[in-house]
């Protein structure tokens, strides 16, 4: 198992972005880069998947906009700002391709990266990820907190205390949580024609309780030509990374064809 290695920043499209590497930097194969769901940080999200995942590759691990370590800026927070974002620091590391696994809203970028950049995704996992907005549950977009599908108090509490653990303006919350709300809930710039363009080969990944409909992550399926579709038992959108037993064995196949 790699060893947990310190974060580092880089300065791309006026952000400190921050992003960790594990792994072994000399291994063969594309890396393995990370995106977080909304107002997650690193370990929220892949905690605890990371350390299996880093021990056969390496992983890149990024903070998007205002997310844990990465301050906030005025720029509008957009899905194509924070794919062009990772694109960059992509550029400043020297990795020309690579894997991408994606959940939630950094499923969205990752999405966003295989439409628009081909030619820097080898495999592409977009996990509890949607690509039109009546792909969400209608108490989702309704914003119902007592739905057994929305983050619970726990999960809530959780994003908070890890936000005012790192972020560089721990009073921001509040505002920044409402700007990601807003932003999950915009326009999203894609069509079925787009996802039928994708050739990266994707692996697409909800739970039976997610804020993704079952319907809609199988129509991602037949639009997307080389996709595979698994839907983890008794998940819901913020357990579904947390399935490590069910999720590593999946990403394992998927990652090493």
């Amino acid at each position: 198992m790699s060893e947990r290695t310190p974060g580092a920043y880089a300065e791309v499209d006026g952000l400190e972005m921050y992003y960790e590497v594990h792994g072994d930097a000399d291994g063969t194969g594309r890396p393995l880069v990370l995106l977080h769901g909304g107002v997650l940080t690193i370990d929220l999200s892949f905690g605890a998947l990371l350390p299996a995942l880093a021990a056969r590759r390496q992983v890149i691990a990024v903070e998007m906009q205002g997310h844990g370590h990465t301050a906030d800026t005025d720029r509008p927070l957009t899905v194509p700002g924070l794919a062009s974002d990772v694109g960059a620091l992509l550029d400043r590391l020297g990795v020309e391709r690579a894997d991408l696994l994606g959940y939630s809203l950094g499923g969205l970028v990752a999405l966003q990266i295989a439409v628009t950049r081909p030619e820097r995704v080898g495999r592409l996992v977009l996990a509890a990820t949607h690509y039109a907005q009546d792909g969400y549950h209608q108490e989702i977009t309704g914003l119902d907190r007592t739905s057994p599908r929305m983050p619970t108090e726990a999960d809530f509490a959780a994003m908070r205390a890890a936000y005012e653990r790192v972020a560089p303006d721990p009073s921001h919350f509040g505002d920044f949580q409402a700007k990601c709300s807003a932003a999950a809930m915009a326009p999203l710039p894609w069509t079925g024609a787009d996802l039928e363009g994708i050739a990266a080969p994707t692996l697409l990944v909800i739970g039976d309780t997610d804020f993704v409909r079952i319907e809609h992550a199988a129509e991602m399926h037949r639009l997307i030509p080389h996709s595979q579709l698994a839907v983890l038992p008794a998940t819901t959108h913020m357990e579904l990374v947390r399935r490590a037993a069910l999720l590593l064995p999946m990403l394992d196949a998927f990652l090493g064809e």
